[in-house]
C-alpha cells in the first residue's frame, strides 16, 4: 500500500481519518507531533498553520508515496494558497471532511482543494465510512490485501467524543 501523509489544521479530521482507514475504533485524540503509522503519517495541525513548523511538512512529505491535504466541510476558508500541489514532488490528493456535517459546505471545500491544484478530490465522512474505501482503492498497490473488506470500510464507526458540539 502507498504511504500518504495527512496535512491539514487543527481538527479538520487527520486522526479521525487516519483512523478510519485502519479500520480502528475512532476516538478524539489530540495529535501532538508527527506519528508514523505503517502506511499513514499524521502530522498536528500546527504544522500547518505555522510557517517556522511548515517546513517540517516539507521534509516529511518525502517519507510518503501520496500526499493528502485535508479541508474540513465547514472551514470558513481555505489554509492552502493556490496551486501550492506544484511545489510537491509527490503526487498530492485532496481529502474534504466531514462531508456530512449539517453546518459545512463540501461544494466550496472541494473548490478551494482544485485551486490549490489537486487534481483527484476525495469527500469522506470517517463516521459512516463514505468515501474511506475510495481512498483505500487509491492507495492500494498491486498484490495488496486489506484486514477487512468494503462492507467492514463502510460501517458507522462507534465514537468517543470530548469535544463539544458547536452552540
Amino acid at each position: 500500500m502507498k504511504k500518504i501523509i495527512l496535512m491539514g489544521r487543527s481538527e479538520c479530521g487527520k486522526t479521525t481519518l487516519r483512523q478510519a482507514l485502519k479500520g480502528e475504533h475512532i476516538h478524539y485524540h489530540k495529535t501532538q507531533y508527527v506519528n508514523h503509522f505503517d502506511v499513514v503519517i499524521d502530522t498536528p495541525g500546527e504544522y500547518a498553520e505555522t510557517a517556522h513548523l511548515g517546513r517540517a511538512l516539507a521534509l516529511y512529505s518525502y517519507e510518503a508515496d501520496v500526499v493528502g491535504l485535508l479541508i474540513n466541510a465547514e472551514e470558513p476558508y481555505s489554509l492552502f494558497p493556490p496551486n501550492i500541489v506544484s511545489q510537491s514532488t509527490r503526487p498530492v490528493i485532496g481529502i474534504v471532511t466531514q462531508i456530512d456535517s449539517p453546518y459545512g459546505d463540501p461544494d466550496q471545500a472541494e473548490r478551494w482543494l482544485r485551486l490549490s491544484g489537486c487534481e483527484t478530490v476525495f469527500r469522506v465522512s470517517s463516521y459512516t465510512g463514505e468515501g474511506i474505501w475510495q481512498i483505500l482503492d487509491y492507495l492500494r498497490e498491486p498484490g495488496d490485501v486489506l484486514p477487512w473488506d468494503k462492507e467492514e470500510a463502510e460501517k458507522p464507526r462507534i465514537v468517543e467524543s470530548t469535544k463539544r458540539s458547536p452552540v
